[in-house]
């Protein structure tokens, strides 16, 4: 046994820890967009709907859910400060502003349902509205120029391939949000939702071609753009939209959301593969140079193997408690 104990002697059973934590880090971050990202889809949607009963519905919908969902940002925000300390600290530090954007858009998302639901007045509960809808758009919009940024290396807050990801994130969570309502909801609203849906598909779908063109173009990721593994994921995006829109054309609404959770996960493989082998361009760190010492890398992959199950567990006892459409008089 090497001196120190086999936590010290090399990574547990010689496995590629580093890039196991890389995948972790960005599975981590796919599920909170995945998951979080149809409560941002419904709050946009809750702009577009004048019925008050409707409006009640929405909110029932995500009511048992979303603060859940937002685990799933916090076990991200760890990942990333445990395994690679130095690309935390480098990329919050260089996005202070938008980091701090991102936390008042899921403050006003988080805090505006609760307001809303505390006084029956029309003005309140419609600049309360406002809120829900202000938060719910800007909070994917922001999240979205932040991954832009740190995949393009920039340092600025502000940049056309950052924009890009905000607005193509913003249009994934809208057809995020459309397929959980129509498994929430029934009737009128369910029928309404699938016109909506098959547009906001193909808003995704313009604006991914976009946004990867314009990172080809204006970037050097022009060359990592043409691989295999980007050219895949791209092809089963194609996959996935054509098998939502069929899932939503047969109304086959468990199969349409798990679609559409599809390309959530597929566009944060792009952006995982564009990166890799680096996690910080801007910094110039590679994932084998940022990741911690061997110790405690040994010591948390043991904590994660124990930690996951759990959460997963936590998760599915939550979904099955409050599985199905939401029923008459349900509220937030």
């Amino acid at each position: 046994m090497t001196e120190g104990g086999p936590l010290t002697g090399g990574p547990l059973f010689g496995l590629p820890l580093a890039e196991v934590w890389f995948g972790l880090l960005f599975f981590v971050l796919a599920t909170f967009l995945f998951l979080d990202g149809f409560d941002f889809g419904v709050g946009a949607l809750f702009g577009t709907r004048d019925d008050e009963a409707e409006r009640e519905t929405l909110l029932a919908a995500i009511g048992p859910f979303w603060d859940g969902n937002e685990v799933w940002l916090v076990v991200f925000g760890g990942t990333l400060f445990a395994a690679f300390p130095a690309v935390y600290a480098n990329l919050f530090g260089r996005h202070y502003l938008l980091t701090f954007g991102i936390l008042a858009a899921l403050i006003a998302r988080g805090l505006a349902p609760e307001m809303y639901e505390q006084r029956e007045d029309d003005r309140w509960q419609r600049w309360w509205g406002r809120a829900f809808v202000g938060g719910s758009v800007a909070a994917p919009f922001f999240l979205g120029l932040f991954v832009g940024n740190w995949l393009v290396g920039a340092t600025t807050a502000v940049t056309l391939p950052g924009v890009l990801v905000g607005l193509t994130l913003v249009a994934l969570v809208v057809v995020d949000g459309v397929a959980f309502l129509r498994v929430k909801t029934r009737g009128d609203l369910r029928a309404d939702l699938r016109a909506t849906g098959y547009r906001a598909l193909a808003a995704y779908l313009v604006s991914l071609v976009v946004t990867l063109a314009a990172i080809a173009v204006t970037t050097p990721l022009g060359s990592a753009m043409a691989s295999p593994s980007v050219a895949a994921l791209v092809a089963a995006t194609l996959t996935l939209a054509a098998l939502h829109a069929a899932a939503t054309v047969r109304d086959r609404r468990y199969l349409a959301f798990g679609s559409a959770g599809g390309l959530v996960y597929a566009l944060v493989g792009v952006v995982a593969v564009l990166l890799y082998p680096q996690i910080d361009p801007a910094a110039g760190l590679t994932v084998e140079t940022a990741i911690v010492s061997t110790l405690p890398l040994n010591m948390m992959t043991v904590g994660a193997a124990l930690l996951f199950p759990l959460i997963f567990a936590y998760f599915a006892v939550l979904y099955d408690s409050f599985s199905g459409p939401v029923e008459a008089g349900e509220g937030y």
